[in-house]
């Protein structure tokens, strides 16, 4: 029999009753379609209307087993109150809003004393050149080239990147680059600044290693870039850039505005946008404090180089983060005097908290038929959102697994993910052959639903070396 494609949606409509009537759980639709490409002519109540959405909405992975994303998925209630409460209100409108204008000028200078901008510690930051909001940062596809990894450390090679700079380049990042760039300069007299791209380190290296030089500390570090909703731990919907001076923000991207009934100026991808997450970074800034975000990272890493270590003692696993592996000097230390304090996250090598692990080689040699991806798709069955893919162009041939270490993900969470690994990955030694493997994919996964919204395969353009494929 040859086979055919089949619409759910056309075998619903043929398979009802022919005279329906109303159900009292969900009023009309509870035994007839909910509109889903057309507005009906008559509508529901809230309270139906919330009953249908809440119900199909509840067919998405949990937000705390999500390990695949950096953004923040958890604050305390009284933040989820305060965010409540202001809901409604458009932070472009300064003039409307004075107080959480305010508010959103002091978040700024924060920023700015956190990352040692000098007109910050001059008492005297210039808040009318701030950036929030929606941004992108990035490189052009022309740079690109540079974001070349080493299987060395897996990040960007220094030395390989200065083949690169020129007089338009427009940025790079780390402490290395800018002593190179300093000698480039010396040689060429061409400047180089550096914009330091902290969407996650930002609000991590402060706090967690605060001798590290990344910021404006570096003299050619001219602006910094981050993500509230992710380290700085307050909801989704919060970007933050800051320069060193505004000699470096370009006029053109000012904007002034006076039909608001003040004059404004606004420098952001988009006009309109909600007040509420700045209030949450407000919050956090106050309620955890420069203690509260350092213990925060502190567990964070803890957890992370517990699963680390707990992955590579397994003997299946190789572990390419090195945010477990204490720092060459310590190891030293801790050969001599036998006192290497294991606590203290200074001792290890810097980084985020997140753990990046492929099948070791010598599992790879014993079951070769063994795909690594089959792991994502098995712990997807059992709800968790651990992400496999290829690293960036020259090491393509590597695949990893991810797991990003945020606030809520807590050593019990740690313990069950570990438990879980171990799991299907002996299941999958078990089977007898790469069939039977299959068989076991088959049984313990579940695949998603047709989504309208999603483009077909092929849609994209061309694969780029990282775990996205842009559109």
């Amino acid at each position: 029999m040859l086979s055919k494609h089949i619409n759910p949606d056309r075998l619903i409509r043929e398979s009802k009753d022919s005279d329906s009537t109303s159900h009292p759980y969900g009023a009309r639709y509870g035994i007839a379609s909910i509109p889903k490409f057309h507005i009906p002519s008559k509508g529901a109540s809230a309270e139906t209307t919330y009953q249908l959405i809440h119900d199909e909405l509840s067919l998405d992975g949990s937000t705390s087993l999500n390990l695949a994303s950096f953004v923040q998925t958890w604050m305390p209630e009284p933040a989820n109150k305060l965010m409540m409460e202001n809901i409604s209100k458009n932070l472009i409108d300064q003039d409307e809003y004075p107080m959480t204008q305010e508010i959103h000028t002091r978040c700024v200078s924060i920023l700015a004393d956190l990352w040692h901008a000098p007109s910050a510690h001059a008492g005297n930051w210039d808040c009318h050149y701030r950036f929030i909001g929606s941004y992108t940062a990035g490189w052009s596809r022309h740079e690109a080239t540079l974001a070349r990894a080493v299987e060395s450390k897996y990040r960007l090679d220094p030395k390989k990147a200065m083949e690169y700079v020129d007089e338009n380049t427009i940025g790079v990042y780390l402490k290395e680059m800018s002593d190179l760039l300093d000698e480039y300069q010396q040689k060429t007299g061409i400047n180089v600044p550096i914009h330091v791209d902290g969407a996650s380190g930002a609000f991590v290296a402060p706090f967690a290693h605060p001798k590290l030089l990344w910021d404006f500390k570096l003299p050619r570090v001219v602006s910094i870039n981050t993500s509230g909703h992710k380290f700085g731990l307050a909801y989704v919907g919060v970007g933050w850039v800051v320069w060193r001076s505004k000699e470096y923000l370009p006029k053109d991207l000012i904007f002034e505005l006076h039909y608001l009934g003040s004059v404004e100026y606004s420098f952001s991808l988009n006009f309109s946008r909600p007040a509420a997450p700045i209030i949450a970074q407000y919050f956090n800034f106050i309620h955890l404090g420069f203690e509260g975000y350092r213990a925060v990272a502190k567990d964070d890493l803890e957890n992370a180089r517990l699963l680390s270590r707990a992955l590579e003692k397994s003997g299946w696993y190789t572990v390419l983060s090195d945010i477990h592996r204490p720092k060459v000097k310590d190891i030293l230390q801790k050969n001599a005097h036998n006192d290497f304090d294991e606590e203290n996250i200074e001792n290890y090598e810097e980084g985020l908290p997140v753990v990046a692990f492929r099948f070791s080689d010598s599992f790879q040699g014993s079951y070769p038929d063994i795909q690594q991806k089959w792991i994502q798709i098995l712990l997807r069955a059992k709800g968790w959102i651990v992400p496999n893919y290829e690293l960036a162009p020259d090491l393509e041939q590597v695949q990893i697994l991810r797991v990003v270490v945020k606030e809520n993900m807590t050593e019990s969470l740690v313990d069950r993910l570990l438990e879980d690994i171990v799991e299907v990955t002996q299941d999958l030694i078990k089977q007898e052959s790469p069939t039977n493997a299959l068989n076991l994919l088959g049984n313990h996964s579940r695949k998603n639903r047709d989504n309208g919204g999603k483009m077909d395969e092929g849609s994209a353009s061309g694969y780029s070396g990282t775990y996205s494929k842009p559109c």
